[in-house]
């Protein structure tokens, strides 16, 4: 069905079932990085960002540049000088698919990680997850979301392992770019479990 959905979606017909989640509801045990080597956390500035970005020039792209100019953090996982994975964070309100999030200052919205083909299988997705929980802590920010697409297992999963759990189910539906619906499914998820 994800497969389906992302073919749709090329075509102009987007329907995207999706978790608002919160991560980190209790905190987690730090996840171990399968390799031996050493590993650093930092901020990636827009020039670095540019240099190493996984999207190609075009409207993701120029999105995604612009999202930094306006405030989007960007951490990024290091080796031996070489960034091996990178993650966003939203501080201000913000709209996805037609549905506005607005954030408190205590909160902020997690997206976009981005781990680098040579260095996949060795568990950083979730070791930079929680590293961007610490650095969040560090500023006063203890409450984290996400959106997880309903079909995408291996997402709910990775999150789970960092004890996040699901808040409300929505429903985006967005026709060429230019007619957008979005429904509440269930709301207080937290409550039904």
């Amino acid at each position: 069905m994800f497969g389906l959905l992302n073919r749709l979606a090329n075509i102009g017909v987007d329907i995207c079932p999706y978790y608002w989640v919160q991560e980190e509801t209790e905190p987690c045990e730090q996840p171990m990085i399968k390799d031996d080597a050493a590993y650093s956390v930092r901020y990636l500035n827009l020039d670095e960002l540019k240099a190493v970005c996984h999207l190609k020039p075009g409207e993701e792209y120029d999105k995604m540049m612009k999202d930094v100019e306006n405030g989007h953090l960007v951490i990024a996982l290091e080796k031996d000088k070489t960034i091996a994975a990178y993650t966003f964070v939203e501080l201000n309100s913000f709209n996805f698919k037609g549905r506005r999030f607005n954030l408190k200052p205590n909160e902020a919205y997690l997206l976009n990680m981005w781990t680098f083909h040579e260095f996949r299988g060795k568990n950083l997705a979730p070791y930079l997850r929680y590293q961007t929980y610490k650095i969040l802590s560090d500023k006063g920010i203890d409450i984290k979301y996400s959106i997880t697409d309903y079909f995408n297992k291996s997402s709910i999963k990775f999150k789970q392992k960092l004890n996040s759990k699901p808040k409300s189910l929505y429903l985006a539906i967005v026709l060429f770019k230019k007619f957008t619906w979005n429904f509440t499914l269930r709301r207080d998820l937290t409550k039904r479990r």
